[in-house]
């Protein structure tokens, strides 16, 4: 790992921390209550101890009744605080997965946007949740117990010196054995979070495109994709189950074989009169008593590795996707938007997909942004939006650069309609809405009635209460893209970017969208729409031409058209030369 890398993963590992530090009294308490338990344990031993060497020389009934309620009432104790310990480390479990939970989830998705690449976009809500159910689980009690292992086996060398030198030949012999699990365990663990992570991506984006695979014979091949993939996480997990298995055999064996050895040991030492018989089963149940932990912490070690892999990729995330501060807050933007000398690359490479772009829009205009496929349209529209930071040069609300301003803040003046329309599981008012709580329902249906939606919205089974499902699903292409041109332009923002919007309109719709731009720019709203066709143009007044990433022409819609058709320039105004689709960039 480089030295930056590592820096990361510290401050990222240093908010995890924060968490936990929050609940130190918790885990303090959990050490005390495992002290006490770990003092209780010896009850046992000490009762069978009395029980051979008093009372049955002495055949009391009245001291075995007595001594019974007496560890009758210690055994309750210890069950009591091994109850409250479980529980405080449960605390502990929920305590993260609460704090860390919507923050975590921010992380997740601004971190999706920051990656090119595919990935496993819900793994850092798994690690979470791996984290928390760890804290919660057995593992920790294990490791709060065995600090206390030296306690039993100075109990056992205090009934003779080879006892507690057998002990303690024992519990290094164990603990040897785990920390060759935690050795030869990553690796298998590493793999096989690997392999779960490719082979979710795999069934996420054949479930989001189910259609594609059925219709065009996908299917099979895919599910061939998804079998190698899943053989190769079955064997890895095969692999780490295996090892984790066979170590915690071995391990059990060892202490029974000690545990028999130990009593074997104390036998001997009462034969040759150096030991009470008692101290025969008092010392075998000291010895199993100081072992378990070390046989519980391996049978767990599984669950240990695959949390600490949790807390090292949830801090290196946390780390590359830093909370937001809180930015002085600035005005409303008004005037206008200012591109100066703007260049950026799609996150996760360096190639360039912009060079340079120049243009400034006042209140009130609106702007076609047109260009082959792969010309950095699409770029542009992120860029504008917030969602792709620039490498060079500056995007300006009101001459307040992008970053002077946080992004829910931000996000309240801009509308955006991407090329891949998105809508999520809940009603249509809340979709329109953009799910905030205390949203005013007259400015929904203003919304809908400007983007030309309002009627369409009406005949639905429940109206704006009709629950649309996971993405739209029970919506066509056109009332998905509809419903989101309404979320775009819910609220009134200043800036609204379309991003290919007309592409599954109709007619009807395509009047709509342009009566919506121009109510924008009505009222001194600022309108951008990435367009193929000349029909999304309607409604603008300036035009800017990109050509592989580089600005070609910005200037008066009529000027710029007329202009490239002197000059017998081929570009995407034609829908006859050129598919209808979006920007590779």
């Amino acid at each position: 790992m480089s030295t930056s890398a590592q820096r990361h993963a510290a401050r990222g590992a240093s908010e995890l921390n924060g968490v936990l530090v929050k609940s130190r009294n918790a885990f303090l308490g959990a050490f005390v209550f495992s002290m006490i338990i770990n003092l209780l344990m010896l009850n046992g031993s000490m009762f069978m101890l009395q029980v051979y060497d008093r009372i049955l020389p002495s055949r009391s009934i009245a001291t075995l009744v007595g001594l019974s309620a007496i560890v009758l009432v210690l055994f309750a104790f210890q069950g009591l605080l091994e109850i409250i310990r479980g529980r405080l480390l449960g605390r502990v479990g929920a305590a993260l997965d609460e704090t860390l939970s919507e923050r975590t989830y921010d992380a997740m998705v601004r971190s999706t946007i920051s990656r090119s690449a595919a990935n496993d976009g819900g793994q850092p809500l798994r690690d979470l949740e791996q984290i928390r159910s760890f804290l919660s689980g057995a593992g920790p009690g294990a490791l709060f117990d065995l600090p206390w292992m030296p306690l039993y086996v100075l109990v056992c060398y205090a009934f003779h010196p080879w006892l507690g030198i057998a002990a303690l030949c024992g519990a290094a012999l164990l603990l040897v054995l785990t920390i060759l699990a935690e050795a030869l365990g990553q690796k298998p663990a590493r793999l096989a979070m690997g392999h779960a992570a490719q082979r979710n991506i795999v069934s996420e984006s054949s479930r989001r495109n189910a259609e594609v695979l059925v219709s065009m014979g996908m299917l099979r091949p895919l599910t061939r994709i998804w079998g190698q993939t899943s053989d190769k996480l079955l064997r890895a997990q095969e692999r780490a189950t295996d090892l984790t298995g066979t170590l915690s055999a071995i391990t059990r064996m060892m202490r029974m074989v000690l545990q028999s050895g130990v009593l074997a040991l104390g036998a001997y030492l009462v034969i040759v009169g150096e030991a009470s018989p008692g101290v025969i089963i008092a010392s075998s149940i000291l010895v199993a008593r100081a072992l378990a932990p070390v046989e519980l912490a391996t049978a767990n070690w599984k669950n240990f590795i695959a949390a600490r892999q949790s807390w090292r990729r949830l801090a290196t995330l946390l780390s590359e996707v830093p909370a937001e501060s809180d930015p002085y807050p600035l005005p409303p933007p008004t005037g206008m938007v200012t591109v100066n000398a703007l260049s950026l690359s799609p996150p996760g490479t360096d190639v360039l997909a912009l060079h340079g772009i120049s243009f400034t829009l006042s209140a009130g205009s609106g702007l076609g942004i047109i260009g082959r496929s792969g010309s950095g349209k699409s770029s542009l529209a992120r860029a504008l939006v917030g969602v792709w930071p620039g490498r060079l040069g500056s995007i300006r609300f009101d001459g307040a650069t992008i970053d002077q301003w946080s992004q829910e803040t931000l996000g309240r003046h801009i509308g955006y309609l991407p090329q891949d329309v998105e809508l999520f599981a809940g009603t249509v008012a809340q979709n329109i809405a953009r799910f905030h709580q205390d949203a005013d329902p007259q400015a929904t249906i203003a919304a809908a009635k400007s983007a030309g939606v309002h009627n369409l919205i009406t005949q639905l089974p429940d109206g704006y209460e009709t629950q649309i499902g996971e993405s739209g699903a029970k919506l066509s292409g056109g009332q998905r893209q509809r419903i989101a041109l309404a979320r775009a332009i819910y609220g009134d923002p200043f800036l609204v970017v379309l991003d290919e919007p007309s592409s599954s309109l109709d007619a009807e719709g395509e009047e709509a969208l342009a009566q919506t731009l121009l109510a924008i720019r009505k009222r001194n709203g600022i309108a951008i729409v990435v367009a193929h066709r000349p029909s999304a143009l309607v409604g603008l007044d300036q035009v800017l031409v990109l050509a592989d990433g580089r600005q070609r022409a910005f200037g008066p819609k009529e000027e710029v058209i007329r202009e490239i058709l002197r000059q017998d320039v081929s570009t995407p105004i034609h829908p006859e030369r050129h598919h209808q689709g979006g920007s590779a960039a």
